[in-house]
């Protein structure tokens, strides 16, 4: 299975919470990003995130649309993400959505890791295209 991999920018547009009660906060933020590197192109996601009154404890769900190119293959699709915080420990899970591939990237499915070093982020895609 092929990785692309590369640096990106993000930028976050939070919106005031929808919610607050119980020393909850929910709110919606959309996040852009701009890819480099073996995956070049944009996307905007749709981020629906949980904060809790415990620091470092904290949950978000988001749908993203990326345009562009994967490994020199043309097309979008769309990636599913499911985050959490416990205390401070991270999990986060980012999957192609089946089937949302078009252009030379119908067909692909995989998964993608998000790093973020001292404020600069990168990513690692595991694809395959049928």
């Amino acid at each position: 299975m092929p990785t692309a991999r590369g640096p990106m920018d993000v930028s976050i547009e939070a919106e005031p919470p929808f919610l607050e009660q119980d020393d909850l906060k929910l709110n919606r933020n959309v996040v852009r990003k701009v890819f480099s590197g073996d995956m070049a192109g944009a996307s905007e996601a749709q981020m629906i995130a949980a904060v809790t009154a415990t620091p470092g404890s904290a949950g978000y769900v988001a749908i993203e649309h990326f345009t562009g190119s994967v490994g020199g293959k043309s097309g979008s699709f769309v990636l599913q993400h499911s985050g959490l915080m416990n205390r401070g420990d991270g999990r986060l899970e980012v999957t192609i959505v089946p089937d949302s591939g078009t252009g030379e990237l119908a067909g692909i499915s995989g998964t993608l890791e998000i790093h973020n070093e001292e404020g600069q982020h990168s990513y690692a895609l595991d694809y395959e295209v049928a």
